[in-house]
């Protein structure tokens, strides 16, 4: 007579619950964030790199065409770009309180750049300091000056930048993090145990490295096995 165990057998992939809506919430707010951050990032480093600011200035009584990139207007929305990445990188990297401030140092950083972007935009100080090299005089300033759409372009990444730390405040303790080990309910994940195929040698030392007993079979459970758990005897008043 065979015997039946009491323990129900491990779920499959096709036995598992579907996602929850919290979950595919989660995983739509990590794409919006990291489209917009490492998008915005990028604008603002493109742009930056363009013409904002263009004039000019007199030299021996002839207009001397002066141009300044944003670089050169300001450094900053460059710099915030780039502290934005590695904020956008890091929300992933850490939990709790320090997420929460990664997230808050994304979102300013992408606010820091737009507002640098637009208070600079008429690079009236870059084109004088310009004129000032160019002629060699200190007193020279620039004239006729005229700005591009660029400064404009760098603020709106910035925004997008912004948009993906209000994004990682607003969601952030429920994104996954790097390298977890641990669901987020704090329990450990099940652990898989390969195949091991007696009659190749490299599955019986792969076996060995990772602490497996290459003689046991993964799909035999030790503790449901009547060969290794006998029943226990019935009472002795049952066996009269």
């Amino acid at each position: 007579m065979g015997y039946v165990s009491a323990v129900p057998p491990p779920r499959s992939d096709a036995d598992s619950e579907p996602e929850a809506p919290g979950h595919r919430s989660a995983r739509r707010s990590v794409a919006a964030a990291l489209l917009l951050g490492t998008l915005g990032a990028t604008v603002v480093l493109l742009a930056s790199g363009r013409t904002w600011a263009r004039g000019t200035t007199a030299i021996d009584g002839d207009a001397l065409q002066l141009a300044a990139d944003g670089r050169a207007v300001t450094g900053l929305p460059a710099a915030l770009a780039i502290v934005g990445l590695a904020a956008l990188v890091a929300v992933f990297a850490v939990r709790g309180k320090s997420r929460l401030l990664v997230s808050a140092l994304l979102a300013l950083s992408g606010l820091g750049a737009a507002l640098s972007a637009l208070f600079g935009a008429d690079g009236r100080r870059a084109l004088d300091a310009q004129a000032a090299r160019t002629t060699a005089d200190t007193a020279a300033h620039a004239a006729g000056l005229t700005q591009t759409t660029w400064p404009y372009v760098t603020a709106a990444g910035a925004l997008l930048i912004l948009a993906a730390g209000l994004l990682a405040l607003r969601f952030g303790r429920g994104w996954p993090s790097m390298g977890g080990r641990y669901e987020r309910d704090g329990s450990a994940r099940p652990r898989r145990v390969a195949a091991v195929d007696p009659d190749r040698p490299e599955d019986l030392w792969k076996a060995l490295d990772r602490g497996e007993d290459p003689t046991t079979d993964p799909a035999t459970d030790p503790a449901t096995d009547p060969a290794t758990n006998p029943p226990a005897d019935p009472p002795a008043d049952q066996a009269r």
